[in-house]
């Protein structure tokens, strides 16, 4: 097939200009252990099935109608579930969206953005769309964060936490300072790997939305519950910040999340449980995978999310990543300053991780 030629010629400058976001590869292999897009291991609770199925059947007449515009059932799931108020809570298509959402309502000022140097790489991408001035501030030589190196004039901070691809966490003493040292801007706190944090529920930053009115925090269900195939995700804050985000995604897409989303997502957050009992298996495993690959000689860092950041021994994570994608194992490697000696490997299955395992030790003997 020839290679498709793109007539540029109608695109506003806008769209000629962007750099798109790069999604982790989802390639199509027999046998493929897939550990490169962190992807939960597990599926989700038997309820989300249960409940998108009790859609299709019991309530298809109501397919024909729009969904509830703001997911109240979902979102008053979620307020009693974090011990919040319905007007504290956002939702939205997947956490992409929201953060998207979050840009176009705060960022777009003349003061500039402040934001890690290595951090999830949609956030340039945002501030590129948006208009936004990123000004990236460096990691410390550990690729922690030092919350003094944001002592200067921004209309908001946006933080990982988990970082990505670090997996190392900010403490919310850290958080609190920020937030407290800028009180006239907006502090995004990414919070997509929490949940596999230990201790997740005493680390996260949704505890200071009810003492900071400037803190907004997002989550997502697509790591820790399982649903990165039904694209929810959610915001935290004071309802100042979330009427703002209400207006713009009314003046965007005021229908962002379909009924069986809806559904199924409320399902998942009722089902504890279940949820608490795989959050725990995520984080055993986690463990002893990087117990296993510091037995090979990598350097791990101590990750708090559902993937682990390793540097083989002689740093050539290139060489070892391409290696075993010849054997259909996929990492993922970021050709980016600083970070080209580490792989990012998801957290997986026992099963995977003996495979990763068994191919590492057969490319250390060669």
């Amino acid at each position: 097939m020839s290679e498709l030629k793109v007539d540029t010629r109608l695109w506003s400058g806008k769209a000629r200009n962007l750099s798109p976001y790069i999604p982790g590869e989802q390639p199509q292999h027999d046998n493929l252990c897939k550990l490169n897009t962190n992807e939960n291991p597990f599926p989700p609770s038997p309820k989300v099935a249960a409940a998108i199925s009790a859609v299709l059947t019991q309530q298809a007449e109501e397919l024909r109608l729009y969904p509830a515009p703001e997911s109240d059932d979902l979102r008053g799931a979620l307020a009693r579930a974090y011990d919040l108020d319905i007007n504290q809570v956002f939702v939205g298509n997947g956490s992409d969206e929201v953060l998207a959402l979050i840009f176009a309502s705060f960022f777009m000022k003349e003061r500039p953005l402040l934001a890690p140097d290595i951090s999830y790489s949609f956030y340039p991408v945002y501030a590129q769309t948006f208009g936004v001035e990123l000004v990236k501030i460096a990691l410390e030589a550990d690729f922690s964060i030092d919350p003094d190196a944001y002592r200067q004039p921004c209309s908001g901070i946006i933080i990982a936490n988990p970082n990505a691809p670090t997996g190392l966490l900010l403490s919310l003493a850290d958080i609190r300072k920020l937030a407290s040292e800028h009180p006239n801007a907006t502090i995004v706190i990414d919070e997509a790997y929490i949940d596999f944090a230990q201790a997740g529920a005493t680390v996260s930053a949704v505890s200071l939305i009810h003492e900071l009115d400037n803190v907004l925090v997002t989550q997502t269900f697509s790591k820790s519950r399982s649903l990165a195939g039904l694209r929810v995700g959610m915001a935290f804050g004071n309802p100042s910040l979330i009427e703002a985000l209400t207006r713009m995604k009314n003046s965007f897409n005021s229908y962002p999340l379909d009924k069986l989303a809806q559904a199924g997502a409320r399902a998942s957050v009722l089902d504890t449980e279940y949820f608490e009992q795989t959050c725990q298996q995520v984080i055993d495993l986690r463990h002893s995978l990087t117990a296993e690959l510091k037995a090979l000689g990598f350097e791990v860092l101590p990750s708090q999310a559902n993937f682990v950041f390793a540097r083989p021994h002689d740093g050539d994570a290139i060489g070892i990543a391409s290696a075993l994608r010849e054997q259909g194992i996929i990492v993922r490697h970021f050709d980016t300053p600083r970070i080209q000696e580490y792989l990012r490997i998801t957290v997986g299955t026992a099963e995977q991780h003996q495979r990763l395992i068994t191919a590492l030790k057969e490319l250390a003997a060669q």
